[in-house]
């Protein structure tokens, strides 16, 4: 594990007995307590994420005249200030380089972030297709962050934080002190609870962590809760349910496009809406408690017609549940399908998006 890059909060959660493991690189928390434990923490109180391990680029320019305005399948001089946005980096062939979030921290100024196994090619795709590449800069090494995510996180944060965090609404964000040092707060995750995520000094982070810890109602959760977390909101996951050879149409988050605007990769969307896709994304749930797994094979009346991209038992439904890639003859609501590996099948249905609808996003 010696070339695998650390947060800074490694020690932390070494001392916190964490069960650490790779993922996209890095060496992360999977679970403290136990996944099912910290995911059901997160769902009735406070549970305190490291996602230090995210990208963040900035960026500082004219965002037309750079070429910016371009680069994405949302438009970026359009977000608001103090507002953020979640698109798509895609290929020429109209395939996910990187899902990521943009945020406008000024009329001139935003904060990319992006995932953690494809920071170094997305910075790298992202300059070559400006016209000034040094208007970007990658911050990441001295950036932290840390998301605090439950029902009870609002309270807890205008406790330690003051009330303008109350002036935080869905998809915005603020730039406040915290612990006197420079921090944006945004009303923004990945559980499908209220929460907030917070960038921070990175050599200041740990503080931070200390401080939100100390609360009774907080407790640390791992990736793996985390991925549970979002599965139950039918949040896709890069690298499982996205990727180069997965476009936004065939992942079903054509939402996510703006067909109004050029990007790279906008030709081959026209012609793939033109052709229809040959994969759709399903969302199924098990008739019973067995866990399908990535790449279990999708079966309707016997013939396979896709794979599984994500899936897991949930808590919350009591049932197992998945993502997967079909063909769109099988991929209407109610449909009956089969989830086999091996020697075992699970008999499923396709349902509607999410899984989970008792969160507390939006309060």
């Amino acid at each position: 594990m010696g070339d695998l890059k650390s947060t800074p909060l490694r020690a932390v959660h070494e001392g916190l007995k964490a069960l650490m493991a790779p993922f996209g690189g890095w060496l992360m928390p999977i679970q403290y307590e136990g996944i099912i434990a910290e995911h059901r923490w997160c769902r009735e109180k406070a549970a305190l994420f490291d996602i230090c391990h995210m990208g963040e680029f900035l960026y500082k320019g004219d965002i037309v005249a750079d070429g910016l305005e371009g680069v994405f399948t949302f438009s970026v001089k359009t977000i608001p200030v103090g507002r953020s946005r979640y698109g798509f980096l895609l290929n020429e062939d109209g395939g996910v380089v990187d899902d990521l979030i943009v945020f406008r921290l000024a009329e001139d100024e935003a904060m990319i972030v992006v995932n953690a196994a494809t920071t170094g090619n997305d910075f790298s795709v992202i300059r070559s297709r400006l016209k000034n590449p040094a208007v970007l800069t990658d911050i990441s090494s001295r950036t932290g962050k840390v998301d605090l995510q439950g029902p009870l996180s609002r309270e807890i944060m205008v406790r330690h934080f003051g009330p303008q965090i109350l002036d935080i609404p869905f998809f915005k964000f603020i730039r406040t002190r915290i612990l006197d040092e420079d921090a944006i707060v945004s009303r923004t995750g990945y559980t499908g609870e209220l929460g907030y995520e917070i960038f921070f000094p990175a050599d200041k982070v740990a503080r931070l962590w200390e401080i939100l810890l100390q609360e009774p109602d907080v407790a640390p959760a791992g990736l793996g809760a985390r991925d549970l977390l979002r599965l139950e909101m039918g949040y896709s996951l890069y690298g499982s349910d996205l990727d180069e050879g997965i476009t936004p149409l065939t992942a079903g988050l054509y939402s996510f496009v703006n067909m109004d605007k050029e990007f790279v990769g906008k030709g081959a969307l026209q012609r793939e809406l033109a052709q229809g896709s040959p994969l759709a994304k399903v969302a199924f749930r098990v008739d019973s408690r067995r866990a399908p797994r990535h790449h279990y094979e999708i079966l309707h009346e016997g013939e396979k017609v896709g794979s599984v991209t994500s899936g897991a038992f949930s808590p919350m439904l009591s049932c197992g549940i998945g993502l997967g890639l079909v063909k769109p003859s099988v991929a209407p609501l109610g449909t009956r399908l089969v989830i086999r590996h091996e020697r075992v099948e699970m008999e499923a249905e396709v349902v509607e998006l999410p899984f989970y609808t008792g969160g507390s996003l939006r309060a």
